[in-house]
């Protein structure tokens, strides 16, 4: 494993009962890129994220991180290890506060997550930390909203923070931009950039302009195998990547890449 290279697997398989969903997937992320995984739908992307923060068991292939193998790794000691992941639907407290819920996310670094009978007081300490990871989100003057009241958009803001509260050296960003209107999508693919500095973002994306825009490097999945690796250009325009999207989802590719 190469020292610019943070996470690398080699022939990741995960079978499931004779469908095989992922396939001999070798991917290699490098160091404070932003790499995306690509693909049609049924492709395999969300389950090698699965696999990859061990939500699910590889039936074979190796992953390593920061060159160390953490295939056999609980999913707890993964996230110690600084792999954090967001998923698609958005995962935040809908009825707290938007500081309570990036409280939460800091809490775990005092030790107390579980200590239920200590004063809401002893939390107080992390409000500096929590405001400055709104104000790194734009959500500084939403510190007091709850968070049912604000915008989808926001909300996923919102879970970006939470990420970053706990620290993470390599973020993994299910479809992150899904479901957002045009200035939602602009809004949070610039914070994936903003919040890119001094950590390396793997994200799963299926709007090619986010994936045109801010992605260094990318890894096209087709029917659980990789199919291509590149920057836009070159995956834009492999001939193999076009005939798997087909119709619409290849005219976008092309779209973005002219």
């Amino acid at each position: 494993m190469s020292a610019d290279c943070i996470l690398e697997t080699a022939g990741l398989v995960k079978e499931f009962k004779g469908f095989v969903a992922v396939n001999g997937v070798d991917l290699k992320v490098r160091r404070g890129e932003i790499h995306a995984l690509i693909g049609p739908n049924g492709a395999g992307k969300t389950t090698c994220f699965n696999l990859l923060t061990k939500f699910l068991e590889p039936t074979r292939g190796s992953i390593r991180f920061n060159g160390i193998d953490i295939t056999s790794e609980a999913p707890q000691m993964i996230a110690r290890r600084g792999i954090v992941r967001s998923f698609q639907i958005s995962a935040v407290f809908p009825h707290l506060t938007v500081l309570d819920n990036i409280r939460i996310a800091l809490q775990r670094k005092l030790g107390t997550s579980f200590h239920f009978w200590k004063s809401e007081r002893s939390l107080n300490r992390l409000d500096e930390r929590a405001m400055e990871l709104l104000t790194a989100v734009g959500l500084e003057a939403c510190a007091a909203m709850v968070t049912v009241e604000m915008p989808y958009g926001r909300k996923r803001a919102l879970e970006i923070a939470t990420t970053l509260a706990l620290d993470p050296e390599l973020m993994l960003l299910d479809e992150p931009t899904q479901g957002m209107g045009h200035e939602d999508v602009d809004r949070v693919m610039q914070l994936i950039k903003q919040v890119s500095a001094n950590r390396t973002i793997l994200m799963v994306e299926h709007n090619m302009k986010v994936v045109a825009g801010i992605s260094d490097s990318i890894t096209v999945l087709a029917r659980g195998s990789v199919l291509a690796k590149g920057d836009y250009a070159t995956v834009a325009a492999d001939p193999a990547v076009i005939e798997a999207y087909m119709g619409t989802e290849a005219d976008e590719l092309a779209g973005v890449a002219a």
